[in-house]
């Protein structure tokens, strides 16, 4: 066999097990026009990066409303891996959340999923590649509820309520956490613009958690001129505020 002979190699993301059984079903339907095999299925995003950090998948079938981590996320997250799989998701969003899928050509099934459209989509994937990363920041509605990072062939989910602060550093961001950081390729920019309310520029290369702010004191500079740095809990690093950002001391009441 080629390798587009191969059986599509499917995995099935759906926080409800009847719908996760549902899509057996029609995926079992649609098995002798398009040869496949379902790799396994998961009721979580967290549970999602687990399986497809040991198993390769062509494409995963993705349920956009879950709890914790939605699909568009979770997609997100999956550009990481290696090989990263198509996504089809199902969606039983309104027609104006359908026109978006289409403007940003995303491949999405409407519930309840008929067989023969499902066929479609899945001839479709061995030419389809991954969504793109622009198409996927444009579908999520909010901002996400973790980071990741890929470490070791697997990927790391940070929730941002552990984020302490966020570094640039050349083309790539840390996550500094309380016990470990991270290094992620996403601009400090994008960053500071999706987490708005819960974090804060200090610098031009650096975000911190508001949440995380204990308090301000001044240091020492260069030629004995003073700056003031930034105290965060769960750090023993000191920040350093730049002159643009200065406004952050008084307007925090940390003064």
């Amino acid at each position: 066999m080629t390798e587009r002979q191969q059986p599509l190699r499917v995995v099935i993301v759906d926080d409800e097990a009847p719908a996760r059984n549902r899509m057996r079903d029609l995926l079992a339907e649609c098995a002798q026009a398009v040869p496949l095999v379902i790799e396994g299925e998961a009721a979580s995003g967290r549970a999602a990066l687990d399986l497809l950090s040991s198993r390769r998948a062509d494409v995963v079938l993705l349920d956009i409303r879950m709890p914790e981590m939605d699909g568009i996320e979770l997609a997100r997250h999956l550009q990481k891996l290696d090989r990263p799989p198509a996504v089809i998701f199902t969606t039983a969003y309104d027609a104006y959340a359908i026109r978006a899928f289409e403007v940003h050509a995303v491949d999405y099934l409407l519930k309840p999923i008929r067989a023969a459209r499902l066929r479609e989509a899945l001839a479709r994937v061995p030419s389809a590649p991954p969504p793109g990363a622009g198409a996927l920041r444009e579908l999520q509605t909010g901002a996400r509820a973790f980071l990741s990072a890929h470490e070791r062939g697997k990927i790391h989910l940070i929730p941002i309520e552990d984020v302490v602060y966020l570094k640039a550093e050349l083309k790539y961001v840390t996550v500094y956490t309380a016990q470990h950081a991270y290094l992620i390729e996403e601009p400090l920019t994008a960053l500071e613009l999706e987490y708005a309310v819960p974090f804060v520029r200090v610098h031009r290369n650096c975000l911190v958690a508001r949440k995380a702010v204990r308090g301000f004191e001044r240091a020492d500079g260069d030629g004995g001129e003073g700056h003031w740095v930034v105290l965060l809990e769960g750090c023993d690093e000191k920040i350093a505020v730049s002159r643009r950002q200065q406004h952050i001391v008084r307007e925090l009441g940390r003064q």
